[in-house]
């Protein structure tokens, strides 16, 4: 029959087919083996450090720390109860200093959250004489380095009685954040308008408006607001030493310090310690991550 292909010629195409669909294939697998080759080789690279101070805290105390070339990955010493040492040793309660870190991160979430989401809103949903230029004076405050503020917050709360306590380190907060006034206020102002002509219409009020429409959609950047504020709290190193004097208030910050003293320095344990303090932190990433993506992409998309 006229137009018909022979068995070659069917052969042929089928092999020419087969080209043209398996070639395709075989390169992207190739690019994705290289890719993935190249960012596990970098992740790799990363997380050397992280090598090291697990081989650093499996280490005895007898046993030099330090070695050229260096022991990246632990091969002969497997001292786990130096993690038992570091987290349990009754002079460094660790357990209670968590506790305190979280007492205080508990308290600047609370206060972060309550004063920066008012005066965002207000700079994003309210018009009033002014706005723009106490905005701009917000801004400019973030050019202020905290250093410069050490000493004049530190006598004010000495003459309040809050040394030894922990207000210095929560009470601030209520106070509100410059940055993440700006972040919360540059989230609000992507929602349509039409969400408050609507409210109102209703018969809501200002603060009806704050507390049941717009409160409710700032989820994401909040989430934002509060991995940043862990991530503050949990490191911070500089506010605590300033304000607390009892070790039973001591935070984690203080902990981890007071493992490297100049007679004592304690490297395995305090690499011990350090690793399990960086799991906190990991976690927050790891569970939080889709609302940190989503929050962070979606606060410049109106200026």
């Amino acid at each position: 029959m006229r137009g018909s292909l022979s068995p070659k010629q069917s052969h042929i195409s089928t092999a020419r087919r087969l080209r043209d669909d398996i070639i395709p294939r075989a390169r992207k697998l190739l690019r994705l083996l290289v890719l993935y080759t190249i960012l596990i080789a970098l992740c790799g690279f990363v997380l050397l450090p992280v090598s090291w101070m697990l081989t650093a805290a499996l280490k005895p105390d007898n046993v030099p720390f330090y070695s050229i070339p260096p022991h990246w990955f632990p091969t002969e010493h497997f001292e786990w109860r130096n993690f038992e040492t570091a987290l349990l040793d009754p002079v460094r309660p660790f357990l209670r200093f968590t506790l305190n870190t979280l007492i205080i991160f508990g308290g600047n979430v609370v206060g972060t959250i309550f004063s920066c989401t008012l005066v965002a809103y207000a700079f994003a949903r309210l018009r009033f004489r002014g706005s723009g230029f106490l905005f701009n004076v917000l801004i400019v405050t973030m050019l202020i380095p905290w250093q410069s503020q050490m000493i004049p917050q530190f006598l004010l709360f000495l003459e309040l009685g809050w040394y030894g306590t922990y207000l210095p380190l929560i009470v601030p907060s209520f106070a509100g954040n410059a940055f993440f006034i700006f972040l919360i206020r540059q989230y609000m102002r992507t929602f349509p308008r039409d969400l408050d002509e609507a409210a109102k219409i209703d018969g809501c009020s200002y603060f009806g408006i704050f507390r049941f429409i717009i409160l409710p959609l700032c989820r994401p950047v909040l989430a934002v607001v509060v991995v940043f504020m862990f991530l503050s709290s949990w490191g911070d190193l500089l506010g605590p030493l300033i304000y607390l004097n009892n070790t039973d208030q001591f935070t984690i910050a203080i902990g981890l310090a007071n493992f490297a003293t100049r007679y004592s320095p304690n490297t395995n344990l305090l690499m011990a310690a350090n690793l399990v303090m960086m799991i906190p932190p990991i976690l927050v990433f790891f569970f939080a991550q889709e609302q940190l993506i989503g929050g962070i992409a979606s606060v410049g998309l109106k200026g």
